[in-house]
């Protein structure tokens, strides 16, 4: 959800979801100053062993807003993205994104593949994709 969304996250789920309590309570023990990091929800869902999906369902009902994305896309205050466009992407690196994508758009799970296979940062990865004018998708927590 996006920020003008704030407080209405749930809402975009059906009313009839139930929280698990397990991770509801993990969530509220990781939450910093009524956010949470995508670091963090990541940390809770590999502690639990759920899926991050199910993490970010529970982040919703929860209403709990989710800062500093790990690919740089959102969270970063009144800068939004905490990325900028990289100066130059390696054709190596080119090929591995366009050839990941979907409908145009590079998910979210195949950017950090991609950042694990060429041993790089996750925001490398959005910093070419900013270079190549390639949108990143499908947040695997669910926010966009």
């Amino acid at each position: 959800m996006t920020h003008k969304d704030k407080s209405s996250y749930a809402k975009k789920h059906s009313p009839e979801l139930k929280l698990n309590p397990t991770i509801a309570e993990a969530l509220k023990q990781a939450v910093s100053e009524d956010k949470l990091s995508c670091a963090a929800a990541f940390k809770v869902a590999g502690k639990l062993k759920v899926p991050a999906a199910e993490v970010g369902l529970t982040i919703d009902l929860l209403e709990i807003p989710i800062t500093q994305c790990q690919l740089g896309l959102f969270g970063y205050g009144p800068s939004k993205k905490g990325l900028t466009a990289a100066e130059t992407v390696s054709p190596e690196l080119e090929s591995a994104i366009r050839g990941s994508l979907v409908k145009g758009k590079l998910p979210c799970a195949s950017s950090w593949e991609i950042a694990a296979k060429f041993n790089t940062a996750k925001r490398a990865i959005s910093e070419a994709c900013e270079t190549l004018k390639i949108r990143i998708s499908s947040c695997q927590l669910g926010t966009f």
